[in-house]
This record gives structure tokens, C-alpha cells and sequence, in this order.
């Protein structure tokens, strides 16, 4: 390091997307962003929070063998470091017998400083606490005689860190950041820069992962603000960038004399780009060929196939029709319209003579009884069977299709149209389903492989949702209108509002009960679901652990004493308590 401090610095960010557990491969684009950022020029190339491991690596960064390896890896890109610029770069550090979320500087051949993160999140998606130890206070680190402070992630969401990096002599602060997406988060974080700008004086770097790691898409978007709070740079969102960002030594601070990039699509076209990425990396970290979808015809499945095409390519995506007896022909020549426009392989196999076989087995069994709702759950376990048999024996993943609102009463069948390995649309409610169908017809995002143009027939959007289980079915027969079920859940998952407080916002008593029911009883089911790209607020899976077993329910909705005759109450619809 130079003994006399610089009057000027070429800080280049690697917006970039690590593979969990993968070490040699994610130390391999360390390497390769480092000699790019070298023949431009840079001092110094930040990676983002514990990129050498992958985040979030959960329990993994547990195992003694990982974290060596890990130590190994950051001993070896340290001796690379003898000529060119310095290394920041992320990863799990165990010190006097503690195992710490670190950023290592490394130069000049040697690991130069480590720095401990302080603040380790334990709410929502983060699990922080559970594998890593607090660290002390920082103070900065040196690059070219420059005190740079690296507060890591949450370490800014609160003003202590960079408080203590302020009033030891800090000059500019650079964040290293595992943050993952989700509706609004893009101006969160920038009021939390903005707010540490404000008290500290100093200038922020921001720079933040891409890609899905399961149900988690880390969306980029990486900044740099000045100290007056103007944004200085902005990387796009949701894919990989590296920026060389030149500062200068304005007065008594420092300054970034670079002009602002790209804007970042926010909103509805960002939930989309999400889904697509989150969907894209899930099946190529996996290893998978490409996937398969059964394709109804209905705004769900019409949509999940397009997401696929935009991330595979329509080589990798595979579709299935499994027609029966209540297939109307307006689903079949949707399917195939879709199929046809997104030019996939397309397949008919009708499940008549799965069905009647399942029934002729059963039939002694169920003798004297009358058909009921067992009967609609054999086609969808039928067409589940089927789906997964093409997924084992083609090397395919099946995709699922369904969405929030039905995941969240239950409106769906276990090892039946459940069946899958990942879901993008599973935390989208059936509004938000319509309205990013209704954008891609019209908007295509950047980098997606599908068509542009009109995706999917108007008639799949506009037409009333079924799942064509019986004649003339529709969800509304067993469920409210999307449009009031909506609001309801997303108050009572997103918001944990109590029914008495949806009430008084307009909301029929009765309806709000149900859905609020129904909720609770669903638990055994989504337990079940697989994984799916997270994009709102509190998603099911990492952000709401409820008990299955649970008998407390909201005052306004008392849980009865245990009763057969209450609990098969709704037998004949796909929401009772007892449907697998």
C-alpha cells in the first residue's frame, strides 16, 4: 500500500452472480472480473457479501470442509494479488474459534485486513444469527492510503457502524450486499443510503449480488451516492455488471465523478424479470436439461410456459396437454396457440385411461359411495403422475404453476397439480398473475428468450378461471372473487392485520372468517409445495413459519371442539380440511 494518500481511485463493482457452495467456481470469476477491472484500469474490485461462498449458504457454512475450503480459496486469489488491483470479496472467516461473515482485503500478495460483519439480520428470509458470531466494531481499512469503511449489508440499516467508520477517519464507505428482491425494495435500500450519507458526510458504494439462489433472487441494481446525496451511478438490475467508478479527492471528501447508468425497471415489470431469473438460475444451478409444464390452457399454466421460454429458451421447455372429459375445446386450442407462438415441443396425452384405471381399482373400496371431490383430485394426481414420469424418464424438471391465492386456501391438490420442483409464480396472488400476463403481451424484458409481441391469446386472460375438474366448474363456485379474496390475504399474510380490522375496512365478516380459516388449514399443504420465486413482502416459505398443528385462530373465527361432521362440511370443493 502507498504510504501517501491517493488524490484519486478507480473503484470497480462486481455485480455478479455466485452458485451456493460452489468455491472454485465462484473464486474463478473472481479472478476473471479482477482482470478486467485490471485492464481498465481499477485500484480496487468490490464483490458482494460472502460471494466466495454464496448466499445464503444456511447451515452449509457450518461444515469444518467448507469453511476450509473457502480458506483455501481466499489464500490462493491472495498470493494472485501481488500485481494489479486490490481484492475486496466475501466470505465466511473462522477466527479464535468463531466462525464470522468477513470481508477480506487482499494486495499485494497478502490478506491486507478482515473485517467482521456487526449486525446479523434474523428476521424475515435472514437466519443469520444461527451461524454466525456478532463482530466487533470496525474501523477502515487502507487501499492506496485511502481509509475506506466496509460496513456488510444490514450493518447499514442501522446508524452505529457507520458511525463508529466516521469518527475513526473513514473517506468513503463501501457495502458489500447479499440483498435479495422483493416489491419496493429498490427505494428501501436507497433511503437507508441515503440516511447513512446524510449523518456520516461520506459517500456510498452499494454493491449488491445477482441471481436466484431457490426461492431468493438477488437483483443488482448496485449505486454509488456522492456525499451530497446525488446518485453518482447506478448498475442495472437483475443481470451481471462490472464497473470501473472513478473517484477524486475533492476538498476535505472524495467524490465520484462517474454519470449515472441505466434506469431500473421497478413495479410489476420488475416482479416479472424476477420470476423469469429466479426460474432461469434454479434450473441451470440444478443442472437440469430444461423443463417440463402441463399447459390447461388457463392464464396460469400460460404464463409459467412463457417465464420458461424467456429464461431457457423454447429448445429447453417442454409442454404437456392432459385433456379428460370435462376439457373444454376453448382450452385445447388455447394450449395449443400458446405451444404454436412459443414454439415448444407440444404434447397431447389424454389421462381417460389413467383415470378409469385408478377407478376400476378403487371401485370396491369406494362402493356405496357417492363421487365427490376424491374423484376430482384423481386427475389431478393423474396428470401430476404423468408429468413427473416425462421429468424422470427425458431428465426434465417439472415446473408447477400454481399461485398465491390458491396456495394460500388450499385450492390445490397434493402429489397432484402440487407436484414439481420449483414455481415462479408461487408468490404471485391470481390479480397479479392477470396482470403480468396482460404485460408480456406487451412488454418483453431485456435478455429474454422468448418472442416478442403478443405471448398468449386475450382469451386466456379475460376468460373466468376453472380448474375443469367437473362440469361447468369455476373457482368462484368455491372460492370469492379473486379481486376481494386478494385483498384479504395479502392483509392477512403480508399485513397480519386482525379480521376485526379487515371488517372494518369494508370486507364482509363472514368472508373475511373464511378466508382467514381456510388459511390456517392450508399449513399442512404449503409445508408440502415446492420452492418458488419470492417477490412480495412475506412470501410462504422462508419469511412465514407457521406450526402445522395450530389450533388458535383470530377471536372473531373460535376453533370449534374437535367435530367429523364440521370438518367434512365442505367435502364437495378442493378447500376442505381433508383434501390432499
Amino acid at each position: 500500500m502507498n504510504a501517501r494518500p491517493a488524490d484519486s481511485l478507480k473503484i470497480a463493482l462486481a455485480q455478479l452472480n455466485p452458485t451456493v457452495g460452489d468455491v472454485a467456481g465462484n473464486a474463478d470469476k473472481v479472478r476473471t472480473a479482477r482482470a478486467q477491472a485490471m485492464a481498465a484500469g481499477a485500484d480496487l474490485v468490490a464483490f458482494p457479501e460472502l460471494f466466495l461462498a454464496g448466499y445464503p449458504p444456511e447451515d452449509l457454512v457450518l461444515k469444518p470442509a467448507f469453511q476450509a475450503a473457502c480458506r483455501t480459496a481466499i489464500e490462493a486469489l491472495a498470493r494472485e494479488s501481488a500485481i494489479g488491483p486490490a481484492l475486496l470479496v466475501g466470505t465466511p472467516w473462522v477466527e479464535d474459534g468463531k466462525l464470522y461473515n468477513a470481508y477480506v482485503l487482499l494486495s499485494g500478495g497478502a490478506i491486507e485486513s478482515v473485517r467482521h460483519k456487526v449486525d446479523l439480520p434474523n428476521y424475515g428470509v435472514f437466519d443469520e444469527k444461527r451461524v454466525f458470531a456478532t463482530g466487533p466494531m470496525p474501523g477502515p481499512i487502507l487501499v492506496k492510503g485511502v481509509r475506506i469503511g466496509v460496513p456488510i449489508c444490514e450493518d447499514i440499516w442501522g446508524a452505529e457502524v457507520v458511525e463508529c467508520l466516521s469518527e475513526t477517519g473513514g473517506e468513503i464507505l463501501l457495502v458489500p450486499n447479499g440483498s435479495p428482491y422483493w416489491r419496493g425494495k429498490t427505494e428501501h435500500r436507497l433511503n437507508i443510503a441515503v440516511a447513512r450519507v446524510v449523518e456520516s458526510g461520506l459517500p456510498l458504494i452499494y454493491v449488491n449480488m445477482t441471481g436466484g439462489q431457490d426461492e431468493l433472487v438477488f437483483d443488482g441494481a448496485s449505486f454509488v451516492l456522492n456525499a451530497d446525496r446525488t446518485v453518482a451511478h447506478q448498475l442495472p438490475a437483475f443481470s451481471d455488471a462490472l464497473v470501473v467508478t472513478q473517484w477524486e479527492r475533492s476538498g476535505p471528501g472524495w467524490r465520484c465523478v462517474n454519470a449515472p447508468g441505466a434506469p431500473v425497471d421497478e413495479g410489476e415489470k420488475a416482479d416479472y424479470t424476477a420470476c423469469v431469473l429466479g426460474l432461469r438460475d434454479y434450473v441451470n444451478k440444478s443442472g437440469f436439461s430444461g423443463v417440463v409444464i402441463g399447459l390447461s390452457g388457463g392464464v396460469d399454466s400460460a404464463l409459467t410456459a412463457v417465464m420458461a421460454v424467456d429464461a431457457l429458451g423454447s429448445k429447453r421447455v417442454r409442454c404437456v396437454m392432459l385433456p379428460y372429459r370435462f376439457t373444454s375445446q376453448e382450452s385445447l386450442d388455447d394450449a395449443a396457440s400458446i405451444a404454436k407462438t412459443l414454439g415448444v415441443q407440444y404434447d397431447i396425452v389424454p389421462i381417460e385411461p389413467a383415470i378409469a384405471g385408478l377407478e376400476r381399482t378403487l371401485a370396491t373400496l369406494f362402493a356405496g359411495r357417492p363421487r365427490d371431490i376424491t374423484e376430482e383430485n384423481l386427475q389431478a394426481r393423474a396428470r401430476g403422475t404423468i408429468l413427473m414420469a416425462i421429468s424422470n424418464k427425458f431428465g426434465l424438471m417439472v415446473v408447477t404453476t400454481g399461485n398465491k391465492s390458491e396456495m394460500s386456501v388450499g385450492y390445490a391438490t397434493l402429489y397432484g397439480d402440487m407436484n414439481g420442483g420449483f414455481n415462479p409464480l408461487k408468490d404471485l396472488y391470481k390479480t397479479e398473475v392477470f396482470h403480468l400476463a396482460s404485460l408480456r403481451n406487451v412488454w418483453k424484458p431485456d435478455g429474454a428468450l422468448g418472442p416478442a409481441g403478443r405471448a398468449m391469446p386475450e382469451n386466456v386472460i379475460t376468460r373466468p378461471p376453472t380448474a375443469e375438474l367437473c362440469e361447468n366448474q369455476k373457482d368462484e363456485d368455491s372460492l370469492p372473487p379473486y379481486a376481494v379474496l386478494d385483498q384479504i390475504l395479502e392483509r392477512l399474510v403480508e399485513r397480519e392485520e386482525p379480521v376485526a380490522v379487515i371488517v372494518s375496512a369494508g370486507f364482509d365478516r363472514e368472508t373475511v372468517m373464511k378466508v382467514e380459516r381456510l388459511l390456517h388449514i392450508a399449513e399442512y399443504k404449503r409445508r408440502q409445495a415446492c420452492p418458488g420465486v419470492k417477490v412480495t413482502l412475506r412470501n410462504f416459505g422462508r419469511d412465514r413459519r407457521y406450526p402445522i398443528v395450530n389450533r388458535f385462530r383470530d377471536p372473531g373465527t373460535p376453533l370449534p371442539a374437535p367435530d367429523r361432521a364440521l370438518l367434512k362440511r365442505n367435502a364437495n370443493t378442493k378447500t376442505d380440511a381433508f383434501d390432499f
